[in-house]
């Protein structure tokens, strides 16, 4: 999942190379694998089950001896080849068939696996009621990306293989079992139920399917296909709410990518306790139950609208176009990325889809900025799961746009298009879509692919402008702030065609713009104007991945702000007007919060708002909040927190004690409120009003997803000398709690350690320590987070443990860096001084042990 880059010890970044990394390749192929035919019968109760697994393989070279197949902690009973037992050795990993006929090029083999599983590990989930979740519902389902299928049955577990499958499964009467393809057979056993699925369209392993529960199933169709949405009964109608545009999306992405719809079926399946968000297996899209939408959660929410039509596009880029090496990765999960900007744009608008881009780019940023920089296609890691970070979604995104940009809208779908055609059922490279666009367009993009893909980074720009009005001359100049000043920046320069434009306001709105290309760490360019322009826009559009600072003078800035088309560069004016700070930029930004017509631009006015140090800025904001956009009055409550006076508190207050019509804008209050409480106010609202503000919340405000109560302990976790906000706090880590609260509270709960006494800190150390042990993905990476937040070498013992201990790669690699992030927090002389204090302490603990011991020893003579 990440790469491997020549340069990455020498940019001021993090390798993405944890120790232990290693270059990854597909293995050699004994032949094709052409079906796999699991026949399987499950025991929940037991969280076990047992069956056969069944592979047709057709050889491609003679006089292979042995197979080794992928198995993870499967117990295998026996292996077959044509109906003749076979001698295998099993490690616990890998199984190893000494055939007893070596292979024939052209004659297929039918290996037959009689093998059981108990309580597994990964790849395949019991879910069930228990006595600290009584109204957990009874649920199996699988997960297999990146390489857990071999956790559930044997196989060649890498995504160049691909085969038809087919699932049998036997399940209690009363469950639905939903697999791949198409349900050909039902038949009843007694108080059981086999259910017979095929899929007939080729596909990795990791992207076989199973899933078991008592679902309600709601029906819909696309174009005769059934399309159907299985959730748990009783929520019907969140189902519809939140996944009924799936037939216009296929039938969106249909036309976009020039291909339809390939799979007979499509399903998707919201379930509980899933380690995604939502996972594109062929067919069969299984989705969090977390993402299902009540009435009032779909006015500021369309992340569900995103992850579905993400998942959605994977049926195309990702199931029908396949990786054939992990690496490859940001090919599907780019497109997938870029899926939802175009769902977007296509829903929403223009300007929507400009700040939806800008979010992932910063998404982006903020990962190259403070985790690791890292090429997109690289081979070096320990664990293919480590590639699935932001340099492939998010960035992946903004290279496919750039791409877009290069093409201009036309050309790129046909590139697009002929790609998809091009490589329907089969496995492919990046090097693939390079060719695939040259083929559509003879453009060659391999320089774009040179600066974005094969290397990491991204040009950080400074730009200043100034006019001659005795020549009518203006002066742009651009310097790429990355590079560094000597010779050897030059490794670092990109190199762009980017546009510049020029903005007049009157008679009527007017940018003339000119291409220039950027390709030195400094460069002026000059142009001839007939007169001085109101306003200048860098990056036409926006749609380069980078970041810019602007170094214009205040009258250009704020005639930007007012109108530039592109919400973008109205965003990046609101910055650089912040910057300035004083009045007239204040005024500015006042009015761009109330008259900007694009509520994303004006979100970000309200951010940078809170920037400026003048009472007139917070009289701005307080009017912010009676913004008709639940998205605007969600940020100006959030900016309000770093104006931390008693007024402050008072404008906010009302949210949390009388309520919004959106949930967000409620969090986010109970989080301010508790900020501004917790700073050292001469008129400082009292703590214990507070506290106990916020704890009604938690008492009385139980709801959807528990987006308010989590903004509540997050307001606590403000208060970080409170030992009444803490006992709270512990009390909702206990099991029981509702899932998402108790992860928002052990979070918390790494926030609140930095001002608590140390008897208190043991306390918070002692309880993470025990929730540790706690096997489920999302709380080990809950307490994760709240030890990465800490200031004490004791966080760094219980992250190592938990590094060592963990199955999953992605805890392991986050346990990791957060201990150089809590020895960051630390710092060397509070770091030596802590061991020191504790080499002491232990010291004296010998002295006492000793000296006990000694008394003993005296007595017993």
């Amino acid at each position: 999942m990440l790469h491997y880059y020549f340069d990455t010890e020498n940019n001021g970044h993090k390798s993405f190379e944890l120790p232990g990394a290693k270059p990854h390749y597909n293995p050699d192929k004994p032949g094709q694998v052409e079906h796999i035919f699991l026949d399987l019968s499950l025991d929940i109760p037991k969280q076990s089950y047992y069956g056969n697994c069944s592979i047709r393989l057709l050889p491609i070279r003679n006089n292979i001896e042995r197979l080794t197949l992928d198995a993870v902690n499967l117990n295998i009973q026996s292996v077959q080849v044509d109906e003749v037992p076979q001698k295998f050795e099993y490690d616990g990993e890998k199984l190893a068939i000494q055939l007893s006929q070596p292979t024939q090029i052209g004659k297929r083999l039918l290996i037959a696996i009689a093998y059981s599983v108990e309580k597994p590990q990964r790849g395949i989930y019991f879910i069930q009621p228990d006595k600290h979740y009584p109204d957990k519902p009874t649920q199996v389902w699988t997960q297999g990306e990146d390489e857990d299928s071999r956790f559930w049955f044997p196989c060649f577990d890498y995504p160049g293989q691909l085969s038809t499958s087919e699932i049998r499964v036997r399940v209690p009467k009363h469950l639905i079992a939903i697999s791949n393809g198409e349900l050909i057979d039902t038949a009843e056993n007694g108080d059981y139920k086999i259910y017979h699925w095929s899929q007939q369209q080729v596909h990795p392993t990791y992207l076989m399917t199973l899933a078991v529960g008592d679902f309600a199933e709601i029906r819909d169709q696309w174009q005769g296909k059934p399309v159907t949405y299985y959730v748990e009964k009783g929520r019907e109608a969140d189902a519809k709410r939140s996944m009924e545009k799936t037939p216009r999306m296929i039938d969106f992405l249909s036309e976009k990518y020039g291909y339809s719809y390939p799979f007979p079926k499509y399903a998707q399946v919201c379930v509980d306790d899933f380690i995604f968000g939502g996972m594109e297996n062929t067919s069969t899209t299984l989705l969090t139950d977390r993402c299902l939408l009540d009435n009032r959660a779909t006015l500021d929410n369309r992340n569900t609208e995103s992850l579905v039509v993400h998942e959605l596009a994977h049926q195309w880029f990702g199931d029908l176009l396949v990786i054939k090496h992990w690496s490859h990765a940001w090919i599907k999960e780019g497109m997938a990325s870029y899926s939802e900007v175009m769902w977007t744009e296509h829903e929403y608008g223009i300007q929507d889809a400009a700040y939806y881009r800008l979010l992932e780019a910063r998404s982006y940023l903020s990962e190259d900025n403070s985790r690791y920089r890292r090429p997109m296609v690289t081979h070096v890691y320990r664990e293919a799961i480590e590639l699935y970070d932001r340099h492939i979604y998010e960035k992946g995104s903004c290279v496919y746009h750039m791409i877009r940009t290069e093409l201009g809208d036309e050309l790129f779908w046909q590139a697009i298009q002929t790609f998809v055609n091009d490589y329907a059922h089969q496995t492919v490279e990046t090097v693939d879509l390079l060719r695939s666009i040259e083929k559509a367009t003879g453009r060659n993009l391999t320089f774009l692919f040179d600066q974005y893909v094969y290397r990491g980074g991204y040009p950080d720009f400074k730009v200043a402008y100034s006019w001659d009005g005795d020549a009518n001359l203006a002066k742009v100049t651009v310097t790429q702030t990355q590079a560094s000043s000597d010779d050897n920046g030059k490794k670092d320069l990109f190199d762009l065609k980017i546009p510049i434009g020029f903005g007049y306001i009157q008679p009527k709105l007017e940018l003339k713009s000119f291409t220039v290309r950027v390709n030195e760490r400094e460069q002026s360019f000059y142009f001839p104007l007939t007169e001085k322009p109101d306003f200048i826009s860098f990056d036409v559009g926006n749609n380069y991945l980078k970041t810019v600072a602007l170094e214009y003078p205040v009258p250009e800035l704020k005639a930007q702000l007012e109108f530039d088309p592109n919400p973008i560069s109205r965003i990046y004016a609101a910055e650089a007007l912040a910057k300035k700070g004083a009045l007239e930029s204040a005024k500015a930004l006042s009015a761009a919060l109330e008259n900007d017509s694009f509520w994303g631009v004006r979100v970000e006015v309200a951010k940078q708002l809170a920037e400026i140090k003048l009472d007139q800025a917070f009289d701005a904001l307080v009017s912010g909040l009676q913004d008709q956009s639940p998205y605007v009055r969600r940020a100006v409550v959030e900016s309000l927190s770093q104006i931390k006076t008693h007024t402050s508190y008072k404008a906010v207050k009302g949210f949390v004690q009388d309520g919004d019509a959106s949930y967000y804008v409620e969090a986010a209050a109970c989080r301010t409120i508790g900020t501004i409480a917790a700073a050292n106010l001469e008129d400082k609202p009292h703590e214990d009003k507070v506290i106990k503000l916020l704890k009604s919340v938690l008492e009385e405000k139980a709801g959807w997803n528990e987006v308010v109560r989590s903004g509540a302990v997050a307001g606590l976790a403000e208060l970080k000398t409170s030992e009444t906000a803490l006992n709270l706090l512990i009390e909702y880590t206990k099991l029981g709690i509702p899932q998402p609260l108790r992860l928002a509270t052990i979070r918390a709960l790494g926030k609140i350690s930095v001002g608590q006494t140390p008897a208190n800190l043991e306390r918070i150390l002692d309880r993470l320590a025990e929730i540790a042990r706690e096997t489920f993905f999302l709380t080990q990476v809950a307490v994760v987070s709240a030890l990465g937040q800490m200031e004490t070498p004791k966080a760094i013992a219980i992250l190592q443990s938990l590094a060592n201990q963990t199955a999953d790669g992605r805890v392991r690699r986050y346990a990791e860096e957060e201990v150089s992030k809590v020895q960051k927090n630390i710092g060397p002389e509070k770091s030596l001084r802590q061991m020191r204090e504790e080499l002491d302490q232990l010291k004296q603990q010998n002295q006492e042990l000793k000296s006990r011991l000694e008394t003993l020893e005296a007595k017993s003579k």
